[in-house]
C-alpha cells in the first residue's frame, strides 16, 4: 500500500513587495543607523567633556509645526488619490510641498541663529554635532523634495490615482519617515543638550 503525494498550492499569490518598495525600506533602514551612530557618538563626546552649552534655535519649534503640517496634507493627498479626486490629490501634494520647503527655509535660519550665537560648524563639537544632525536631514529632505515634485507632475499626467498609488506611496513613506526623523533629532536634542 503505497500512499500517493499531492503537490497542493494554498497561496494564490506569493507575499512579496515591490520592488522599488523593498528598495525603499532599505535605504531607510540605512539612515536609521547613520542617524543611530552619530547619536550615540554625541551622547559618548558629550560625556567626555568641553562641551559647549547654547540654547537651540527656536525657530525649531516652527519647523517642527511645519513638518508636521507637511505629512498631514500628504495624507490628505492619498486619501484623494484613493478616491480619485484629481484636485485634492494635487493641492495636498502641492501644499505638503510648499511646507516642505518652507521647513528647508527654517533650518536655514536656525545656521544663521546659530552663528550669531557663536555657534559653528568647526570648533566645539557640539556645534559640530548639530550642524551635522540639521544638515544631513536637509540633504535627505530636499530629496523628499524632489520626489514630491516627482510625484506632482505625474498627477497632472494622470499617472496617479486609485489604480496606481505605489509612487505615491512611496513619497509618503518616505516623507512620513523624515518628519518622524526630524521629531527624534529635536526631542533627542532638547533631552540631551
Amino acid at each position: 500500500m503505497e500512499k500517493e503525494l499531492k503537490y497542493v498550492d494554498m497561496v494564490d499569490q506569493p507575499i512579496a513587495m515591490h520592488p522599488k518598495k523593498f528598495a525603499l525600506w532599505l535605504f531607510l533602514v540605512t539612515i536609521v543607523m547613520i542617524f543611530a551612530g552619530l547619536t550615540s557618538a554625541y551622547i559618548v563626546r558629550q560625556s567626555e567633556g568641553n562641551w559647549l552649552e547654547y540654547d537651540l534655535p527656536t525657530i525649531f519649534w516652527y519647523t517642527s509645526g511645519i513638518v508636521i503640517l507637511s505629512s498631514i496634507f500628504l495624507q490628505y493627498s492619498y486619501a484623494s488619490a484613493k478616491k480619485d479626486n484629481f484636485t485634492g490629490l494635487r493641492a495636498g501634494l502641492g501644499l505638503a510641498l510648499l511646507f516642505g520647503i518652507a521647513f528647508l527655509v527654517g533650518q536655514w535660519y536656525s545656521w544663521v541663529a546659530l552663528v550669531d550665537a557663536n555657534v559653528f560648524f568647526v570648533g566645539n563639537p557640539s556645534g559640530s554635532f548639530l550642524y551635522v544632525f540639521t544638515g544631513l536631514h536637509a540633504v535627505h529632505l530636499i530629496s523628499g523634495v524632489i520626489f514630491l515634485i516627482i510625484v506632482l507632475i505625474s498627477t497632472f499626467r494622470y499617472k496617479v490615482h486609485s489604480k496606481s498609488l505605489d509612487t505615491l506611496e512611496m513619497a509618503i513613506t518616505f516623507w512620513h519617515f523624515l518628519a518622524a526623523l526630524w521629531l527624534y533629532l529635536f526631542m533627542f536634542l532638547l533631552l540631551n543638550h
